[in-house]
């Protein structure tokens, strides 16, 4: 029992060092395509991008482990709490909107490993999803909050 308690600390843990990593990381790649963007101005971007990619993959790790595993709290809390598929749609639109700048930047990572220049027209389009990303990180914090005290149930 108390391994089971133990891993749930540890998958929890992880779960919330996402966002230590995801947040900054978001807000920075933000900030840093609105700068100039000569050499080390791209290199910022994609170092904070690299960031929010390990946040990403700590989401995506962890979040169905304890949503569906033996963890937590158990599936059927999770599948029957509005807040919960509330929090799933703001994770999918986070995803949604992370499609075009993942796709430019591993461009412009190959354009770099080639010696090119990357294309850079679309660096402020970048920097709003950025932001709007952001803003919905922080949503999910509340609502994931709300659902974790019983909201949103009957």
């Amino acid at each position: 029992m108390l391994h089971m308690r133990a891993a749930s600390a540890i998958l929890s843990s992880l779960h919330l060092l996402a966002l230590a990593i995801g947040l900054p990381a978001i807000v920075m790649r933000h900030r840093a395509l609105l700068r100039p963007l000569d050499g080390a101005g791209v290199r910022k971007v994609l170092f904070v991008d690299n960031l929010w990619g390990v946040a990403a993959v700590l989401w995506i790790v962890t979040g169905p482990g304890r949503a569906f595993g033996p963890l937590e709290k158990g599936a059927v809390f999770y599948m029957s709490s509005p807040l919960f598929w509330a929090k799933m749609g703001l994770f999918l639109a986070i995803f949604a909107l992370e499609l075009a700048p993942m796709v430019a930047f591993i461009r412009w990572r190959i354009a770099l490993r080639k010696g090119d220049t990357p294309d850079l027209r679309r660096a402020r389009t970048y920097a709003a999803l950025s932001g709007i990303q952001a803003a919905l990180v922080v949503v999910i914090v509340f609502v994931a909050s709300f659902m974790a005290r019983g909201f949103g149930r009957g």
